[in-house]
């Protein structure tokens, strides 16, 4: 797969039919992979592909240096496109502006993809792979710690997530690896007047990832780049999720699968279910 992928970019750069190559590298065998940006033929050679790359790649379509260096190919996992999808029906990417380089989950990718529901890109220009099996699927002794969160009674909950919080330090390492945090100014950032206490206080902290978890809410596509990227070991793609199933089990929408299906924001039926209202 990483002769195939490679051979193909040194073909989009050599007819010109991109103008760089979004990525992933590696420094040393073993090593995290990390975003790579190819844009000579004779760089290809930095490109690989394994059970390192973790990172959601979508993220950088938005980054206005990134854009300047113009058409982009990119490499997506199945998981990952589906922040594709939404960044196409959210106007904020051209989809004709890109080559989508779809990179199938043959078992490589244990570490993160082993809840993943799309293992293979579904509308990619050019696929790459053929799915495995999902490996490493959780067995009955390691339950989704989702489920077993949301098994306890209110206040475990409770005292969960403020022990959880407290670790905040507000880097906001979540917010930067999300391909859907694309706001130019972060509403944390606006301080006429201030919405949000900046300091890493168990109250700002709150007030931080439960804003975020909603403006997420019905378009988390559960890539888990924020809980990654987090220091402190936060969970926070728990919160996320959450919201994700509720919209799921509310209006039976998942969002990035399905390109005609309208979001949950911006789409009224009247059988929509109405009893989770209180």
């Amino acid at each position: 797969m990483i002769t195939r992928l490679r051979e193909t970019c040194r073909r989009l750069l050599d007819q010109n039919k991109v103008q760089v190559v979004i990525g992933y590298g590696q420094r040393r065998p073993g090593a995290a992979a990390h975003p790579v940006f190819i844009t000579r033929p004779e760089d290809v050679g930095q490109l690989t592909w394994g059970g390192n790359c973790f990172a959601n790649l979508t993220v950088y379509l938005k980054r206005k240096e990134v854009k300047a260096l113009g058409k982009a190919a990119l490499v997506v996992k199945g998981c990952d496109e589906r922040a594709l999808v939404v960044l196409e029906k959210e106007a904020q990417v051209e989809r004709g502006d890109l080559y989508v380089i779809g990179m199938a989950c043959d078992g490589v990718h244990a570490p993160k993809c082993s809840a993943c529901v799309v293992r293979t890109p579904r509308f990619a220009d050019e696929l790459i792979g053929e799915a495995g099996s999902a490996p490493g699927a959780a067995s009955p002794a390691a339950p989704d710690l989702l489920d077993v969160l949301m098994a306890k009674p209110a206040a475990e909950r409770w005292a969960f997530w403020k022990s959880e919080f407290s670790r905040c330090v507000k880097c906001y390492a979540c917010r930067q690896v999300c391909p859907l945090c694309y706001c130019e100014r972060c509403i944390v950032d606006k301080n006429r007047p201030v919405t949000i206490d900046t300091s890493a206080s168990l109250k700002g902290n709150f007030a931080w990832h439960i804003t975020r978890a909603f403006h997420l809410a019905a378009r988390c596509v559960g890539c888990g780049e924020c809980t990654r990227a987090c220091p402190a070991g936060i969970p926070v793609g728990l919160l996320n999720r959450s919201l994700a199933d509720t919209a799921k089990g509310n209006f039976g929408y998942a969002a990035g699968m399905d390109p005609a299906a309208e979001p949950v924001f911006g789409a009224w039926s009247s059988s929509d279910k109405e009893d989770f209202i209180r």
